[in-house]
This record gives structure tokens, sequence and C-alpha cells, in this order.
């Protein structure tokens, strides 16, 4: 076991390696020092006194990758590339195009983007799984026909749909809940249960969807005809042994939506005013502040593979013989 684990770890390395490399040239050749210069400073003529100035106080003056006029190691080290992206390995994020501590922003925007994401996976989950099984229970009946064509037009209907009728209706109509904004402590489930339940309800269709052909392919399967034969209820073998052998794509499903549970939704916390992560690299991508960008892109790259890495782990658990591969 913990052979796979360290062999999936190494793997992991060279993937964030290439992510963060692939982030700075996109970032710095791209768009070089000099153009990130012009779009900050927002002049149409900008001297290039203001230029070099701007680039000074950021860092940004010092060659991309080798520093001919610096001695030793330093030819690395004082680099954009070293300075800049090698830092993110180590979590320092250093400061943003404004100034602002970016690890300092970070630690306090997760908790938000956390308070969504976090319900908002449990419980979407445990509905879509629950609604999936019941159409399979009621399989070639009308009750699974209109809930499969209930699911294809709840997934025809777009996202904003959702955010603004559910804001419109529960927060303007019927006011049970503020609109928008945030509080700390436990006057925050107030702010978050509307987003929760919206993120809930806009993926209904596909999730539902999804997980329902999931349980359709293990319910024909040889093992579900044994477990009839043997007596037991349709309820007792879809939740005891299809649910169980259908875990494998469920963790797969799930380690997509991982990274949001830090990084937060970027639609649902700029409409409701969240303070997460999700509206801070908005802002940053409108600010122009390339810094918190390279910063949350190299965060949220890191968490995919950290959740590729514990669905990988989470497959031994499910399925043993996935050790051996």
């Amino acid at each position: 076991m913990m052979q796979y684990v360290v062999r999936r770890i190494l793997y992991a390395v060279p993937l964030l390696l290439g992510v963060n490399v692939l982030t700075f040239v996109l970032f710095f050749i791209v768009n070089s020092p000099d153009d990130m210069a012009r779009m900050n400073l927002g002049q149409k003529h900008v001297t290039p006194e203001a230029i070099e100035k701007w680039k000074r106080e950021r860092g940004y003056d010092r060659p991309l990758f080798w520093n001919e006029r610096s001695p030793g190691a330093a030819k690395l080290t004082d680099t954009i590339f070293y300075d800049k992206s090698v830092g993110l390995f180590l979590l320092r994020f250093g400061r943003s195009d404004n100034g602002r501590n970016i690890g300092a922003d970070i630690r306090q925007r997760m908790w938000p983007s956390l308070a969504i994401a976090a319900p908002a996976l449990l419980v979407g989950l445990l509905v879509h799984v629950s609604l999936a099984l019941m159409l399979v229970f009621f399989r070639l009946t009308y009750l699974e026909f209109w809930g499969v064509a209930l699911c294809v037009v709840l997934m025809s209907i777009s996202s904003l749909f959702y955010i603004i009728g559910g804001q419109f209706v529960v927060g303007k109509l019927l006011q049970w809940v503020p609109i928008s904004g945030y509080d700390t402590g436990l006057e925050a489930i107030k702010f978050i249960i509307l987003p929760i339940l919206i993120s809930v309800a806009a993926g209904i269709g596909s999730g539902v969807r999804w997980y329902r052909t999931l349980f359709l392919e293990e319910v024909e399967k040889d093992y579900v005809r044994t477990a009839r034969a043997k007596g037991l209820t349709e309820p007792r073998v879809l939740f005891t042994h299809v649910l169980k052998n259908a875990m494998i794509p469920i963790l797969t499903g799930v380690v997509v939506i991982l990274p949001q549970l830090f990084m937060g939704s970027l639609i649902l916390e700029s409409f409701f005013s969240i303070p997460g992560l999700g509206s801070y690299t908005i802002d940053a991508i409108s600010q122009q502040d390339f810094a918190i960008v390279r910063a949350m892109v190299f965060l949220g790259s890191a968490l995919y593979i950290l959740g590729l890495l514990l669905t990988d782990i989470s497959y031994t658990l499910v399925d043993p013989r996935v050790r051996l591969s």
C-alpha cells in the first residue's frame, strides 16, 4: 500500500512541475513584464521610466530564467522564474501586484469557499445518488421515463437561471434569506444556505442521469442476478451491492469537484458577494493582477492533482485489485 502511494506521489511531482512551467511561460512570454506594466499603469502613453519603476518595485526587472550578471548559483536564483514560480511549491505565494499578501488572502478567503462548497458537495452527492437509485428501482416505468425527461430539461437550463431565479423567489419575494452578502460565525448560515441549495439544484439533471447510467450498468451483471436469486429484496440489492460496486466511477466524478472545495465557485460567489477564493480570482482577473492569478492557477492545479492522488488511494480501499496495477 505504501509503495503504491509513493509511486503515485512521484508521478504527481513532474506533472505539477510541468503545469508550473507552462503557467509561467503563458504569463511571462505571451505577456512580457513590459506588457504587464502597461496594463497595470492604465495609461495610453506610459513613459519607459514609469515601466521600469513598476517592474523594479515588483521584482519583474530581472531576467526570466538565466541571469548572466549574477555569480554562481545566483544565475538561476536571481531570476523571475525562481522568485515567482519555485516559491509556489513551498506555498510561498508572495505579494500581489497591488502589494497584498496573497497567502494571507487565501487563508482568509478559503473558509467562505469551504462553507459553501463542502455542504454543496455532500448534500449534492446524497441527493443525486438517492434520486438515481430511485429511478433505477422504478426502471421501465412511467416514473423513470418522466424522471429522465425532467433531468434532460434541468440539464438544458443555464446555471445563471437557477441563481437569478433563486435570488428573486427565495430572497426577494419570500424574503427567507438575504440575496447577497456574508458574515462570520453562525450568522453566515443565512447567507450560504441559498447558494448551497442552488448549487445542489443546478447539478440534479446531469448528476442524476450520470449516476443512473452507472447503476443501470451494474444491475445487469451476474452478481446482481445471484443476489436476487438468494431472495434479497430490490432495495437491499441496490443499496448494498450495486451502490458499493459503483463506487469507483462515483469517486472519479467526485474528484473533479474537490478543487472547488478550496477554489470556490466563480459564478456563485460573484453573484452572492461571497468573499471566497472564487470571487478573489475574478477580481484579480478584472484588475489584471497576474501575481494572484498565477497563484490561484497553481493552487487549483495542486488541489486537482491531490484529488487524483486521494482518488487512487480510495480505489485501493474500494477495490484491492487496483494495488497491483
